[in-house]
């Protein structure tokens, strides 16, 4: 959410930016409505300071007549005060429900465009496999390799649904093991296990909410299913003060994930590049409210998804989000992308994004400067891993000519020392 005060001071900007990201927002509206906010908050105010001002009175005076019509007199009042305070918290619902639509800023370097055909590529990585034969997708090399089950899984879980197993599962186990390691090692990382099961502030906070809320699944008792760990690791310190000689805190979290992909119906149906439930670490980083920290920390978090990859050995592209292919709070995005044979093409394997204190000041985390003075923190996350979709590429690109497909180097010792899947 962006302050009030910076919209007011910056309404074309906002518009702008609002403009750039292809989201319908009347920043006018919003101000007149802030105007009635802040009038009606005058009004209540002003009559409790009377009422306040009036009972120290009545307790003075020992005239009893005179207590007598003070205290009508104030008894009017109040009811006044009870009308204003109920238009009060109407005016104040419908300015809240307009703020948090209000979209953060993109950064100048955001390409325009409307959705992710208009991306940028930024730079490549890796040389694209070239096949003597007629390359196989995921879904049939998993299939021939018996490594999933996707009718038994549509049967247990319905659409999306599947089974990982035999050198399948054992594959996902290695990569947990294998990016595990990797930020074991990177001692500034505070790991967790954090809850997919959340309350709807989080949501709210982290800007899921109310946007997109027909992705999200829901629970009888009002609860989300995240889609992502950055939702419960950025609600960690909600409502809190954070000492600033403890920034930035970076976090690698891990939990199961959920999601709809109500908005891609018709898009990868089969296999499991695009599934409903699945597991993923996420690389998130509170630091200082300063705008070349978070460029800082968004190239770091960038580079350490990158490093994994190149560990991976699959070729990979980075591409510049446009202004329509960003989330509400995003203020600049890159997506890693590694490649794709079945499809000639490369197709997403991590988000890193920057937000400055969209969501920091939705969530109320703060921290004191040096001089005492409260700050909202900056928030930045990027995945790490999400399985079981890497799974894809890595089973495409190694594939061999005889049908078995090639197991990573790195990921060998996690898998018996094996070469080959076959």
């Amino acid at each position: 959410m962006l302050d009030i005060k910076f919209i007011r001071e910056n309404k074309d900007i906002v518009q702008a930016g609002a403009k750039k990201k292809h989201v319908e927002i009347d920043i006018e509206k919003l101000i007149s409505l802030d105007d009635e906010r802040l009038k009606a908050l005058k009004e209540v105010e002003d009559l409790r300071s009377e009422v306040n001002k009036v009972s120290n009175d009545i307790a003075r005076d020992q005239d009893s007549a005179l207590k007598i019509q003070l205290i009508e007199e104030m008894r009017v009042v109040k009811d006044d005060i009870k009308v204003k305070e109920e238009k009060l918290k109407k005016t104040i619902e419908e300015w809240q429900k307009l703020m948090v639509q209000v979209p953060n800023v993109p950064d100048i370097s955001v390409p325009d465009g409307d959705c992710d055909e208009n991306n940028l590529q930024f730079r490549t990585w890796g040389e694209k496999p070239q096949f003597s034969f007629t390359p196989k997708n995921h879904i049939e090399l998993m299939l021939s390799h018996d490594m999933a089950d996707y009718e038994r899984g549509s049967k247990v879980a319905g659409f999306r649904g599947y089974f990982m197993k035999n050198d399948g599962a054992r594959l996902q186990w290695a990569l947990m093991h294998f990016v595990e390691d990797h930020f074991m090692n990177k001692q500034d990382f505070t790991p967790m296990v954090v809850p997919s099961l959340t309350r709807r502030e989080p949501f709210v906070g982290t800007g899921y909410l109310p946007q997109s809320e027909e992705d999200l699944y829901k629970t009888q008792d009002g609860e989300y299913l995240a889609g992502t760990a950055e939702v419960s690791t950025m609600g960690y310190y909600m409502n809190e003060i954070i000492d600033k000689k403890n920034l930035p805190l970076k976090f690698f979290s891990f939990s199961p994930c959920f999601r709809r992909e109500a908005g891609s119906h018709g898009k990868d149906t089969k296999g499991i590049f695009r599934i409903h439930e699945f597991i993923k670490y996420e690389q998130v980083v509170l630091c200082e409210a300063n705008h070349e920290e978070s460029v800082r920390f968004h190239e770091e978090l960038t580079a350490n998804s990158e490093a994994l990859l190149q560990e991976l050995q699959l070729p990979y592209r980075v591409v510049v989000n446009c202004g329509g292919d960003l989330g509400l709070g995003q203020v600049k995005k890159y997506d890693i992308e590694a490649w794709m044979p079945s499809d000639n093409k490369y197709r997403e394997t991590h988000s890193s994004s920057y937000f400055h204190d969209f969501q920091t000041r939705r969530l109320g985390i703060r921290y004191k400067d040096d001089d005492g003075k409260l700050h909202f923190a900056h928030s930045l996350n990027n995945t790490a891993l999400a399985m079981p979709r890497i799974i894809c590429q890595i089973v495409e690109n190694y594939q061999q000519a005889d049908g078995s497909i090639k197991i990573p180097e790195v990921l060998r010792k996690y898998m018996g020392g094996r070469e080959f899947i076959k």
